[in-house]
């Protein structure tokens, strides 16, 4: 018996006889999907004809549907697979296909793939096989060729039509097959698929799924049309980001001319809005408040999202926004569809006041996403009184800058326990008369922690402000000062738990540009890298890349992600890697690297087929 890539096959020259072999061929098979559809009359035995392994599986699969006993040996997956489609309610009996008709149209995904699928629909021959398309809900949006057995139907859902490998290549994210007696339905036991997921190149979002079915494959090996489904998922990716990134140019375009350009870049405030992404100018930044900006995103997508007419491109600003607003579409070459929004913004009069929060000197304290306002209320609500306050979080996530934003004007005594073995606190310093900014608590030598320990039993009331970045387990003494300050603390989110912050800080990161200098700016692509990459610097790591940017590069233009660092250009893997994985991870995309991106000289240089890079890629999400 042969397992391989996710699919079971039984030589043609091995038996089996008992439930024993089903054990021994099935148990350890990993979960398989089918894909498509088609009508059998045949009975299970002849179903599973010339294949002893689909047969007992057939035959368990009758006992299933007949309330019997199943043996201990069918795969575990399997039965679960069975048991939920009739949960759903799915009945194995059904014969009248769905008919086609009113498949869905109108969609990116279709418009994207139709083409490509056209150009490899001839690789199906002429026999009884068919290559299909759905969409992320498994409706049917494109099929060629003709399913073995009869019609195809419109919902590949499992809810519709039970197990099969479009639904279980999308939940498992990867390829998958279904075989036979492995579907629930009756007319797809005489049937074999192989479905792959089609994602989005740049966010990783699945949109659909490839399938290929045909007859009941028994032989050894991968479904015959596996390496079609493959090289046609990744050919409508290719496409897709091909699209994404004339999209992108076209919305950038409109935006550049907007602003006027280079050298209109500090007077005219303007907002590029997609749906998905947003460009803001620094006039814009200093314009409006960050509230106005998420009304304007909300109102794109909306409009974008009802195809409304270009008469009534209008996004309500908030009350006392301070603006008015100018609406454009922004439409693909050729006048086509509308791609996006542009949002020219002009101050109700003279001299408008901002809105938006003053910039602080380090820039560290930008973002209005839910996690970062939070905490920076909270922290300023506990601050109006004279208490102590802890500010707690991961190193470099903002919480000196907070502190002391939140000190206001007044002058702290600054102690910080990561520049001395020993501050000396038992030896009078600790006086009360100003306020106290003690920067890494968690550094703090014992005689320091027992010396604050007793001054907070004396003065409860002193205006201290501590930072604490958790880390190895504290001892007992520094464990007390923790809990003495635990009612009146404030953790701050990491930056990887609000990377819808980073479009707002950097500009606020970056230096000042000098004279006819335009300031940093950043390509769309770029922008998603960092908002991918995890920081586990958080904004000192950011702060430190933006600095380094707008000092050394001697690139025009926006900031491209092939400026940017290996591990923020590349993204974090998909997941935790094996050394092995790592390893094979680091060679491709080193090779990349040396091909300038070229993924098919990448293939030839690793001596993989361009299919197998690809779906390497969507692996590791490299």
């Amino acid at each position: 018996m042969v397992e391989r890539n996710g699919g079971f096959r039984v030589s043609q020259y091995e038996t089996l006889h008992t439930p024993q072999h089903l054990s021994d061929g099935l148990r350890t098979r990993p979960d398989t999907v089918s894909g498509v559809m088609t009508t059998a009359e045949e009975t299970a035995d002849d179903t599973a004809q010339g294949s002893p392994a689909l047969l007992l599986l057939s035959q368990a699969r009758q006992r299933f549907l007949t309330g019997r006993p199943l043996p201990d040996d069918v795969p575990d997956e399997t039965v679960a697979a069975w048991r939920r489609a009739r949960f759903l309610g799915v009945r194995h009996d059904v014969r009248e296909p769905a008919s086609v008709d009113g498949l869905v149209v109108g969609s990116a995904l279709l418009a994207a793939s139709g083409p490509v699928l056209e150009r490899l629909a001839p690789a199906l021959g002429t026999g009884r096989s068919a290559l299909l398309l759905t969409d992320e809900r498994l409706r049917v949006l494109w099929s060629a060729g003709s399913a073995p057995g009869g019609e195809l139907r419109r919902d590949l859902a499992e809810r519709e039509v039970g197990h099969n490998s479009a639904a279980l290549a999308l939940r498992t994210r990867q390829r998958a097959e279904v075989h036979g007696p492995e579907h629930f339905l009756d007319v797809w036991q005489n049937v074999s698929a192989v479905s792959v997921p089609v994602f989005a190149p740049e966010s990783g979002r699945p949109l659909g799924t490839i399938t290929v079915a045909s007859g009941l494959c028994a032989d050894a090996g991968p479904h015959p049309g596996a390496a079609l489904a493959e090289a046609a998922a990744a050919a409508v990716e290719a496409e897709l980001l091909a699209r994404s990134r004339s999209a992108e140019r076209t919305l950038l375009d409109a935006y550049t001319r907007a602003t006027g350009g280079p050298s209109g870049v500090q007077e005219r405030a303007v907002v590029a809005l997609d749906g998905r992404n947003r460009l803001v100018s620094e006039a814009a930044v200093r314009l409006v408040s960050p509230q106005v900006l998420e009304s304007l995103e909300r109102g794109a997508r909306t409009l974008l999202r009802s195809a409304a007419p270009v008469e009534s491109y209008d996004i309500a600003l908030p009350e006392g926004a301070g603006c008015t607003a100018e609406f454009r579409p922004v439409r693909e070459q050729g006048g086509g569809r509308v791609l996006g929004i542009v949002a020219v913004l002009e101050p109700v009069t003279e001299g408008a006041v901002v809105r938006a929060l003053p910039r602080p000197a380090a820039g560290r304290l930008a973002g209005s996403s839910v996690p970062w306002r939070h905490a920076v209320g909270r922290a300023r609500e506990l601050a109006h009184g004279s208490e102590p306050l802890l500010l707690t979080g991961e190193r470099g996530s903002g919480k000196t800058a907070l502190a002391r934003e939140l000190l206001g004007g007044t002058e702290p005594l600054v102690l910080d326990a990561a520049e001395a073995p020993e501050l000396g606190l038992g030896d009078g310093r600790l006086t009360g008369d100003r306020p106290l900014l003690l920067r890494h608590a968690e550094r703090l030598a014992q005689s320091d922690v027992a010396a604050l320990n007793g001054f907070l039993d004396e003065h409860p009331d002193v205006h201290l402000l501590a930072t604490y970045t958790p880390g190895t387990p504290p001892g007992p003494c520094l464990q007390r000062l923790l809990d003495t300050l635990a009612a009146r603390s404030v953790t701050l989110p990491a930056l990887r738990e609000r990377p819808e912050d980073i479009r707002e800080l950097l500009p606020t990161l970056a230096p000042r540009p000098v004279d006819g200098t335009p300031p940093l700016t950043w390509t769309l692509d770029a922008l998603r890298a960092l908002e991918r990459y995890p920081w586990p610097g958080n904004l000192t790591e950011l702060a430190y890349l933006v600095r380094t940017l707008a000092e050394n590069r001697r690139a025009s233009g926006p900031v491209r992600r092939a400026e940017l660092p290996d591990p923020v250009r590349e993204g974090p893997a998909a997941r935790p890697l094996s050394p092995m994985e790592h390893a094979e991870r680091t060679a491709i995309l080193e090779a990349l690297r040396r091909n300038g991106g070229n993924k098919a000289r990448t293939a030839t240089a690793l001596g993989i087929a361009r299919a197998t890079l690809y779906r390497k890629l969507r692996e590791y999400q490299a």
